[in-house]
């Protein structure tokens, strides 16, 4: 009897890589993942390098004005004040598994997608983390630019535990954003899920908030409070956080008593030389390691940027 030829469903046009199209469509089950888990990538501000260690992020203050005497001529008195902020890139951060073919031989369910899944979910983790690390540290930063506002710290005692309270301190923060001229748009406050859950649990809040913003059923949902929108995360950072080896910008720092973070797009940023990857190991692995090694992995990096523009809610 002659031997069957298969058909290899991971090929594409019939040739090459028999895992190419496994490989595309575990890629796009880990950015998915990253995607879903991930706060924080659209609320602040990216830029993308093509090669080197960092990149500069030029800062600049207000002009003045005054009166014009007739005939006098005009010569450009008016000076603004800059400055920069450099933020590097960090070392490269990966989430790497080993699938061993005996394993998956014996195993009754498929375990692939579930890794996939778990892979883009640490990576968005440890990005949000960071992210929301910087956020904080730039509510407590000084300004950059001379005669530029710093950012702002709120504390309110009961805000993890009076959804009121917790509202008012909001407002009480977008009030300090005005105050330092800090536009009204695309102001967020990333919280605990239980702290937003409370939000949506306080009557005095939902019914202030009702419109389109909020909700009156029985789950209860707050979308925005004072023009700044609502987001839960499980990373907003507590306790206190040490550097980790690896890491180029400063993201360590005590976190007790932070309930949360106000935040415009541009209070930090996130330079970054490689997005978002996926690697899957070939035959010739497999043959001498008998099992699949996944990587995904990015280059990136997170700093300060304007601090005017942060403002943490703490309890003490």
């Amino acid at each position: 009897m002659s031997n069957a030829t298969p058909d290899r469903l991971g090929q594409i046009n019939l040739a090459g890589d028999t895992d190419a199209t496994f490989l595309q469509v575990f890629s796009g089950e880990v950015i998915t993942a990253y995607d879903e888990t991930n706060v924080m990538d659209n609320l602040h501000f990216t830029r993308a390098i093509e090669h080197g260690k960092s990149a500069s992020f030029p800062m600049t203050g207000k002009i003045g004005a005054g009166y014009h005497t007739p005939g006098v001529m005009l010569l450009g008195s008016q000076k603004m004040a800059k400055n920069e902020m450099i933020i590097s890139v960090d070392d490269l951060l990966v989430s790497d598994a080993f699938i061993a073919n005996i394993d998956e031989a014996k195993a009754h369910v498929e375990y692939r997608q579930e890794y996939s899944r778990q892979i883009g979910a640490a990576l968005a983790r440890a990005k949000d983390k960071r992210c929301l690390q910087t956020a904080i540290l730039a509510a407590r930063a000084s300004a950059i630019v001379t005669g530029m506002p710093g950012g702002s710290t709120i504390v309110a005692a009961t805000a993890k535990t009076d959804g009121l309270v917790l509202a008012n301190a909001i407002s009480e923060a977008a009030v300090a954003l005005d105050e330092k001229d800090v536009g009204e748009d695309g102001r967020s406050i990333i919280l605990k899920p239980a702290q937003t859950h409370l939000l949506g649990r306080t009557p005095d809040v939902i019914s202030r908030d009702v419109n389109d913003k909020g909700s009156l059923s029985v789950a209860g949902y707050v979308g925005e409070i004072d023009g700044v929108t609502v987001v839960k995360s499980n990373n907003v950072p507590q306790g206190v956080v040490a550097a980790a080896a690896g890491e180029n910008n400063t993201y360590d720092g005590d976190f007790s008593g932070v309930v949360g973070v106000v935040m415009r797009r541009g209070a930090i940023g996130t330079v970054k030389l490689l997005d978002l990857s996926i690697q899957m190991t070939g035959n010739d692995f497999a043959v001498t390691h008998q099992g699949t090694l996944i990587v995904g992995k990015y280059l990136q990096g997170h700093g300060i940027l304007n601090p005017a523009e942060a403002v943490e809610i703490v309890i003490a």
